[in-house]
C-alpha cells in the first residue's frame, strides 16, 4: 500500500510540475513562484530516487539533462524539410499571387502571415502524444537526432494534451531570446571569456553540444509553427496551429489569418516597425496559403513549397573601409573575387569579408582598394558590397585591374562567352580545385566522411598523401599519425569513416563525383533514369536531353567528364576499392506493367482513394507520378476541385483525363 501511496505523490507532482511549464514556458503565465516550483521539483527528485522503479522518461526532472552524446546519428527525415522562396518587394508577392492563380484558376485564396523566426529549424517527431525524435533541418532530407537537447528544452512538451494525431512531426525554430543571449554574454565576460557573435548561431551550436546538461543551463525556446504528417486531422493551416496550441506546443500568437494580399502588406507593414519590440530576432514574415488542400495541388518545385513564401525585411547595412581585393579558387576552377574590410558589426555579426561576385560587377559598382564601401547581406545572411561612398575616396584612388593569372597556380586565366566568372583552365594541378574537389567529395550531402574536414583534407595534400578523391581509399594508419593534429584515434576514426562510406547509394557518389552542373536533384534523376554508372557513361547527348529536368548544359557538362580519361580512371579505381556504382535494388511492389511508360499526374479531391494511395498504385502498375502537366504527361487522373489552370492546360494539350471510377476500372482490367 505504501508504494501505492509513493506513485499517487509522485504522479501528482509530475502533473502539477508539467502544468507550471507550461503555465510559464508556454503561456508566460505563471501562478505560482520560482521558489515554489524548485521546491516540487526537488521533492520529485528526492523520491525518483528512493524509488527507482517509478521512473519515467517523460517526468519534469529528465528535463535537467544529463545524457552525453558524442556522435548524433544522421536521420533522414520522413517528410522533407524544404526552404522557403524569399522575396523582398510587393511585386514579389504579386507575382507569386498571380503563379498561385494560374494554377488554381482565380479561386479566393486566404493566407497565414506569421513571423520569420532567426533560429535552427527543428523537426519533433510524436507517436501517441509522446516525443519520440527530434531532428535537425540537416541538408532538408536528413539531419542529426539531438532528441537529448530538445528535451531538455521546457517549452518543448514531452507528453500531448487533447485530441492529437497518431503521428505527426511538428515543424519550428529553436531560438534565444535576446535577454537571455545578453545574460549569457554577461557571464563570459565577467570571467574573461570571448561573448557569443549572435541568438541564431547561438542556438544553433546548443543543439550540438555533447551534454545535455549544458545545454538545459541555456534559456533556449521552441517556436513551432508547422503540423506535418497530419493532412487529414485538419482542413486549414490556421486550424492547425489552433490545435497544436491546445496540445501544448509554443505556437507564437502574433500570426494571422488575412482575406488578400492588401492584408498581408498591412501586415507586414505592423511588423517592419514593431519586430523590434519583440524578445526575440525576427528577419521577415512567412505568408502561407491557408487552405491545405490547395497547398496539396500547388505542391512543391525542386527546392520550395509553392504555397508558402518568405518576405524578408530590407537588410541592414553598414560602411567601412575596404582594405584589399583577394580572388578565391573554387573547386571548379571558378576565380570569385572576395573584399577583405575593416571589421564592422552588421545584423548581428562581426563582418570582415565580402564577395564582389565577378570582374563585372567590379566594374559596374566601380570598386577599389581604400574606397569607404556600403556592406549588407543579402538576405541579410551572406555579406555583399552594394555601392561606393564616393564622397570619400582618396584622390590618387586607382581602378581595379582584374587578375589575369591564377593566384593559386599562375595558369593564364579564361573567361568563356557568355559567363559572368573567370575560370582558372588547369583543372588537374591547381591546389585548390584539387583540395576543393576531395572536399566536395566528403561533403555530407555526397559521401559525408566522418573524421575528415576541409583542414585535414588540406594536410592530406599539402604531405602529398593524396591528388584526388580516389586516394583517400589507400591511405594507411601509418601515413595519417604522423600528421599535424593526429592522432591514434583521430586517425582511427578517419579510416573508420572512409570505410563506411562505401555504402552511401549510388546517387550521393554520382553527386560527390564533382561532374560540372550536376548538383543533388540533378544526380538523383540521373541515378533514378539509367540506374548505373556504366549505363550513364555510355549516354551520348541526344539521349540526356530526354531525361527529365536535363538541359543542354548538363548533357554536355556529363559527357565531357565521361571523355576525360584521367575521370574514367577515377572512377574504375572507386569501383575497385567497392564504392556503390548501381542503384540499390528494392522490395518490388510493382503488380503489373499495364502503366510502363506513361507519366501520370494526380489532381483534385478522391472519395475512394487518398491521393497518396493513387500515386502508389501507379507506381505498383508500372507508371511514373508526374509533378506538372507537361507534353510529356500520358493522363491527368482528376477528381473534385481539379484545379482549373490544370484542366485547361491538359485540354490544350489534348491529354486524357481520367475520373476516378475509370482510374479504379483501368485497374480493374
Amino acid at each position: 500500500m505504501e508504494n501505492a501511496n509513493v506513485l499517487a505523490q509522485i504522479t501528482l507532482l509530475r502533473e502539477e510540475l508539467n502544468e507550471h511549464n507550461y503555465n510559464y514556458y508556454v503561456l508566460d503565465q505563471p501562478v505560482i513562484s520560482d521558489l515554489e516550483f524548485d521546491q516540487k521539483l526537488k521533492k520529485l527528485q528526492e523520491l525518483e530516487q528512493l524509488y527507482p522503479e517509478f521512473f519515467d522518461e517523460d517526468s519534469p526532472t529528465q528535463r535537467v539533462g544529463g545524457a552525453v552524446t558524442k556522435n548524433f546519428p544522421t536521420i533522414v527525415h520522413e517528410n522533407r524539410m524544404y526552404s522557403l522562396e524569399n522575396s523582398y518587394s510587393k511585386e514579389d508577392l504579386i507575382d507569386w499571387e498571380n503563379r498561385i492563380q494560374r494554377v488554381l484558376g482565380n479561386v479566393p485564396v486566404e493566407y497565414v502571415c506569421e513571423l520569420k523566426y532567426d533560429g535552427a529549424s527543428i523537426s519533433i517527431t510524436y507517436e501517441n502524444g509522446r516525443l519520440v525524435r527530434a531532428v535537425t533541418r540537416g541538408d532538408g532530407f536528413q539531419g542529426d537526432d539531438v532528441t537529448n537537447n530538445i528535451k531538455t528544452i521546457k517549452s518543448v512538451p514531452l507528453k500531448l494534451k487533447g485530441d492529437f494525431p497518431e503521428k505527426f512531426d511538428i515543424r519550428g525554430e529553436i531560438i534565444l531570446p535576446l535577454a537571455g543571449f545578453e545574460k549569457m554574454n554577461m557571464e563570459l565576460i565577467d570571467i574573461g571569456e570571448t561573448p557569443y557573435s549572435n541568438p541564431r548561431n547561438t542556438a544553433s551550436g546548443s543543439l550540438k553540444l555533447q551534454d545535455s546538461a549544458e545545454v538545459a543551463k541555456r534559456p533556449l525556446e521552441c517556436l513551432l509553427y508547422n503540423i506535418v504528417g497530419a493532412n487529414n486531422f485538419f482542413n486549414t493551416h490556421a486550424h492547425s496551429l489552433e490545435a497544436a496550441r491546445s496540445y501544448g506546443f509554443k505556437v507564437p500568437n502574433h500570426s494571422k489569418l488575412v482575406k488578400n494580399l492588401d492584408e498581408v502588406f498591412d501586415f507586414i507593414s505592423y511588423w517592419d516597425t514593431h519586430r523590434h519590440d519583440l524578445p526575440y530576432e525576427t528577419d521577415g514574415v512567412v505568408i502561407k496559403v491557408n487552405d491545405l488542400f490547395q497547398q496539396e495541388e500547388l505542391g512543391y518545385t525542386a527546392k520550395n513549397p509553392r504555397w508558402a513564401i518568405a518576405y524578408k525585411f530590407k537588410a541592414e547595412q553598414a560602411s567601412t573601409v575596404l582594405d584589399m581585393i583577394s580572388y578565391q579558387v573554387g573547386r571548379t576552377g571558378a576565380i570569385t573575387p572576395v573584399a577583405n574590410l575593416q571589421p564592422v558589426q552588421l545584423a548581428g555579426t562581426i563582418v570582415k569579408r565580402a564577395s564582389l561576385h565577378n570582374a563585372d560587377q567590379i566594374e559596374k559598382l566601380d570598386v577599389r582598394e581604400g574606397d569607404t564601401v556600403f556592406v549588407e547581406k543579402g538576405g541579410e545572411i551572406i555579406p555583399k558590397i552594394v555601392g561606393v561612398d564616393f564622397n570619400q575616396r582618396q584622390p590618387d584612388s586607382q581602378p581595379t585591374e582584374y587578375i589575369t593569372h591564377c593566384p593559386e597556380c599562375h595558369t593564364e586565366l579564361v573567361r568563356k562567352p557568355g559567363e559572368a566568372q573567370h575560370y582558372c583552365p588547369n583543372f588537374y594541378e591547381c591546389p585548390p580545385q584539387i583540395i576543393g574537389r576531395i572536399e566536395h567529395f566528403i561533403s555530407r550531402k555526397a559521401m559525408n566522411i566522418d573524421g575528415l574536414g576541409g583542414e585535414t583534407v588540406a594536410l592530406l595534400y599539402k604531405n602529398g598523401l593524396v591528388k584526388n578523391y580516389a586516394d583517400l581509399y589507400e591511405l594507411t594508419k601509418e601515413q595519417i599519425v604522423p600528421l599535424e593534429r593526429m592522432a591514434d584515434k583521430s586517425a582511427d576514426n578517419l579510416l573508420k569513416g572512409i570505410q563506411e562510406s562505401k555504402k552511401i547509394p549510388f546517387e550521393r557518389v554520382l553527386f560527390a563525383l564533382g561532374i560540372r552542373f550536376v548538383g543533388e536533384t540533378v544526380a538523383k534523376k540521373l541515378a533514378k533514369h539509367y540506374q548505373s554508372i556504366d549505363a550513364l557513361m555510355q549516354a551520348d547527348y541526344d539521349a540526356l536531353v530526354h531525361v527529365d529536368e536535363i538541359g543542354d548544359k548538363i548533357a554536355l557538362s556529363i559527357r565531357s567528364f565521361f571523355k576525360n580519361e584521367s575521370n574514367l580512371e577515377l572512377i574504375n579505381r572507386l569501383k575497385n576499392y567497392g564504392l556503390q556504382f548501381e542503384i540499390e535494388t528494392k522490395e518490388n511492389t510493382q503488380v503489373s506493367t499495364k502503366f510502363e511508360g506513361m507519366t501520370m499526374v494526380v489532381s483534385g479531391k478522391f472519395e475512394t482513394f487518398s491521393r497518396d494511395e493513387i500515386k502508389q498504385k501507379i507506381e505498383d502498375y508500372g507508371g511514373k507520378n508526374g509533378s506538372s502537366i507537361t507534353g510529356k504527361t500520358s493522363v491527368v487522373v482528376a477528381g473534385a476541385d481539379m484545379g482549373p489552370a490544370k484542366l485547361e492546360k491538359a485540354t490544350k494539350l489534348g491529354i486524357p483525363i481520367w475520373t476516378e471510377e475509370e482510374f479504379i476500372n483501368q485497374l480493374e482490367n
